[in-house]
C-alpha cells in the first residue's frame, strides 16, 4: 500500500495526546464515614471497575477514529503491476484477405473492429497499424470511422515484418511499459516462426478463427489446348474438404456461356474444362459460391486477339530453321539479305537476328544500337569467317563483349543454365542424359553476359540477358548439328516470345507485372488503366515499336481493366488476388513467445487496464472512521 500524501502520516504522533491525558488523569476520592456494610462496599467496587473499562474502550475507539481520519487524508492506494509507469500500446490489426471469413453476422475483421471499439478506453492513446495503414498516437474516437470502413488487403505482413514495424512505433523510453497486441487469424503459411522475442515488449496474441470453416478456392485457369476451331480452358480448384457437385459458372462479361459442376478428390483438388470458340474474344469470369472466403470465389481472365511479334533475320545463309520456328502464330517473320535490307524496317521489329554475317556494316551497327536503345531484342550468330575486329567494334558498344580467337576443334554442348528466363517452364527437371549437340569450331570470348549454354570445358556457346544474345559459333549444318537437337526450338522460340511481353490471360495483384503494348506514343501521350469509376496511370516506358507498362502497387482490387490511349480502348488486362490465404492452415500460438494468448479482445484490454489501474483506499478509511464514531455512541449509551 502506498500513499499520495505520506507527509500527513506525521499527524499520527498527535495520538499521544489523548493517551497522556488518559494515563495522567488523577481523580481524588473524598473519604466519608459510613456504616460498614459489606454488600455496599462490593457494589462500589464493581461500579469502579465498569467505569474504568468504559474509559479504556472510549480511548481505543477515539484513537482508531483519529488514525483512520489521518490515513484517509494521506490517500492510500494499491497500484497495479505497471500503474506507476507510463504505458504505450501498439495494436496490429490483420486486414488480410483471410479475415473475410464469416463469423455470425459479420466477418472476422468486422467483429475484431467492433471488439476494439468496445474494449479500448476512450481516453486511452494508442497506435494501430494494419497491413497497409498506420494510425499514430490516436484515440478510439479519432479513427472509429476509418476502422469501420477498413478495406481488405492482399499485402499480408509476415510475423518478422510486423515485429520490425512495431519496434519503430514504440518510443525509446526505457521507463515505460510497452504492450504489443497482435489481432489476426495467424495463418501458418504467412507467419513463419521467428526467433525475435521482442525484448522489453509485452506481446499479446488475440486469435480470431472459425472452427470447421469450409472453403472452396478457384486456384487458376489456363489454356489447355487450342485448335483452329475451339479452345479448352482448364480450371483448377481446391477445397479443405472432400465435396461433390459444386456448381461453377463461366461468364463472358455479364453473359453466362457455360455452367457445370466440380467434384473434389481425396487430395481436395478438382478440375473443370470449358470448351469455347477459338476466335472469340473473352472478358471472362469464373464464379462459384461457398460459405467460406469471398475473394477466391471468382477468377477474372481475358482472351484477346494476340499481337504479332515481329521477327526479322538478316543474312544470306539458309534460314529454313528460322522459318519453321517463327512462321506461325503469334510471329510475323521476314528475312532479308544484307544487300536488300531496308534499314527503316528495323525500328518496327521486336526481334532482329544477325544470321551469320561475315561483317556488320557501320550503318547497320548504328541502326542496331538505336534499335537496342529503343527496347528491341537482338540475336547475333557469327559466321566461321567473321571479321573479328568488325564484330568486336560492334559487340563492345553493345554488351562489353569481344571475340578473342577462333578454336578449331569439336566440342559438345552439355551445360544448360536451367534457371535462365529462357528456359522457365521448359524442363520438368534438370536433364543430364540427353543427346548432346556438337560444334566443329567456335570463338573464345570475353564477356560480362551470363552463360546460357556451355561446352563441357565450360566455355560459353550462348550468352545473353536483357534481350541481347550471342552465339559463339555458327549453327549452320556445316558447323554444328544443334539444328537437329530439340534444344534449339525452345531457345529461339523463347527469345522471340520474350521480345514482346504479351499479357497472360490474367495477372496477380501485388506481384510486379510487365506488359508490352505494341503502340508507339508521342511525347505527350500516355496510356491509362481504368475499371468502372477507378482510373490510374501505371509506370510506362515508350519505345519506337512498343510501350512497356509496369504494374506494382496498383491495382488493389481484382477485375478486368481497360488499357486506353486518349480514351480509345486498346487492350484489356485481368488481375486476381493471390490464393495463398485460401489454405486455412493456422499456427499453434503456443509456439510463439507471448505474454498472453487470448480468444477475445475485451478480456485482454480489461487485464491491461487492471495492470495500469490504481485501487484507492481512502474511502474505506472514511467509512471506518464513521464506524468508530457509531461505536463510541454505543459505548456511551449502553456501557454504564
Amino acid at each position: 500500500m502506498l500513499f499520495k500524501h505520506p507527509e500527513l502520516l506525521w499527524a499520527l504522533f498527535l495520538l499521544l495526546i489523548p493517551i497522556f491525558i488518559h494515563l495522567f488523569q488523577l481523580r481524588r476520592f473524598k473519604k466519608t464515614p459510613f456504616t460498614n456494610v459489606k454488600i455496599l462496599q462490593k457494589v462500589v467496587a464493581e461500579s469502579r471497575k465498569s467505569n474504568s473499562l468504559k474509559k479504556w474502550l472510549l480511548l481505543l475507539t477515539r484513537l482508531l477514529l483519529l488514525s483512520t481520519l489521518i490515513v484517509a487524508f494521506a490517500q492510500p492506494f494499491i497500484p497495479g503491476k505497471s500503474a506507476l509507469k507510463s504505458n504505450e500500446i501498439v495494436i496490429y490489426l490483420d486486414n488480410s484477405l483471410s479475415m473475410q471469413a464469416k463469423m455470425g453476422t459479420g466477418t472476422l475483421l468486422e467483429n475484431m473492429v467492433q471488439g476494439i471499439l468496445k474494449s479500448v478506453p476512450e481516453e486511452s492513446t494508442f497506435t494501430l497499424f494494419t497491413n497497409d495503414k498506420i494510425f499514430r498516437e490516436v484515440r478510439i474516437v479519432d479513427i472509429k470511422n476509418d476502422l469501420l470502413a477498413l478495406p481488405y488487403s492482399n499485402n499480408q505482413l509476415r510475423l518478422d515484418e510486423i515485429h520490425l514495424k512495431a519496434k519503430t512505433l514504440f518510443s525509446d523510453a526505457g521507463s515505460t511499459r510497452k504492450d504489443l497486441v497482435l489481432i489476426s487469424d495467424f495463418q501458418k503459411s504467412l507467419y513463419p516462426p521467428t526467433t525475435d522475442s521482442l525484448p522489453n515488449i509485452n506481446r499479446h496474441l488475440v486469435k480470431s478463427t472459425l472452427e470447421n470453416l469450409v472453403n472452396i478456392s478457384i486456384d487458376t485457369v489456363y489454356i489447355n489446348t487450342i485448335s483452329s476451331e475451339k479452345l479448352d480452358l482448364k480450371c483448377i480448384l481446391s477445397s479443405n474438404t472432400e465435396m461433390d457437385n459444386t456448381p461453377i459458372s463461366l461468364y463472358n462479361g455479364e453473359k453466362l456461356i457455360a455452367k457445370t459442376s466440380v467434384t473434389f478428390d481425396k487430395n481436395e483438388k478438382g478440375e473443370v474444362i470449358f470448351t469455347i470458340p477459338a476466335n472469340e474474344l473473352i472478358d471472362g469470369e469464373i464464379l462459384i459460391s461457398d460459405s467460406g472466403l469471398n475473394y477466391d470465389n471468382q477468377l477474372y481472365f481475358n482472351i484477346a486477339e494476340q499481337d504479332k511479334i515481329r521477327v526479322l533475320s538478316v543474312g544470306d545463309v539458309n534460314n529454313d530453321y528460322l522459318m519453321r520456328i517463327f512462321d506461325k502464330e503469334p510471329f510475323q517473320y521476314s528475312n532479308f539479305s544484307l544487300k536488300s535490307l531496308n534499314y527503316s524496317l528495323l525500328e518496327s521489329q521486336n526481334l532482329i537476328i544477325l544470321n551469320e554475317l561475315n561483317s556488320i556494316p557501320i550503318a547497320l551497327q548504328n541502326a542496331l544500337h538505336a534499335f537496342k536503345n529503343n527496347g528491341g531484342d537482338l540475336v547475333v550468330v557469327p559466321s566461321n569467317q567473321a571479321d573479328r575486329n568488325n564484330y568486336n567494334s560492334f559487340l563492345m558498344g553493345l554488351s562489353n563483349t569481344t571475340l578473342i580467337s577462333s578454336v578449331m576443334e569439336d566440342r559438345k554442348i552439355s551445360q544448360i543454365a536451367f534457371s535462365h528466363p529462357l528456359y522457365k517452364n521448359v524442363f520438368e527437371k534438370e536433364v543430364t542424359n540427353f543427346q548432346y549437340p556438337t560444334v566443329n569450331a567456335f570463338y573464345s570470348i570475353k564477356s560480362t553476359l551470363p552463360k546460357i549454354l556451355s561446352f563441357q570445358s565450360g566455355d560459353p556457346f550462348l550468352v545473353g540477358e536483357d534481350g541481347t544474345y550471342l552465339f559463339t559459333a555458327s549453327i549452320s549444318r556445316e558447323n554444328s548439328n544443334i539444328l537437329n537437337s530439340p534444344l534449339i526450338v525452345p531457345t529461339l522460340y523463347n527469345m522471340g516470345m520474350a521480345s514482346l511481353k504479351i499479357p497472360k490471360i490474367y495477372e496477380i495483384i501485388g506481384s510486379k507485372t510487365t506488359v508490352d503494348i505494341p503502340v508507339s506514343l508521342t511525347k505527350d501521350r500516355i496510356l491509362k488503366v481504368s475499371r468502372d469509376d477507378f482510373e490510374f496511370i501505371p509506370f510506362q516506358q515508350s519505345f519506337t515499336n512498343k510501350t512497356t507498362l509496369t504494374f506494382d502497387d496498383y491495382p488493389e482490387t481484382s477485375g478486368i481493366y481497360n488499357i486506353t490511349d486518349e480514351g480509345k480502348n486498346i487492350k484489356n488486362i485481368s488481375f486476381n488476388f493471390p490464393r495463398e490465404e485460401s489454405q486455412l492452415n493456422y499456427m499453434d500460438l503456443n509456439e510463439l513467445n507471448a505474454s498472453s494468448i487470448n480468444n477475445n479482445i475485451t478480456a485482454l484490454f480489461q487485464n491491461i487496464e487492471k495492470d495500469n489501474s490504481i485501487n484507492e483506499l481512502w474511502k474505506w478509511f472514511v467509512i471506518l472512521a464513521l464506524a468508530f464514531i457509531f461505536i463510541e455512541v454505543l459505548i456511551q449509551k449502553f456501557l454504564k
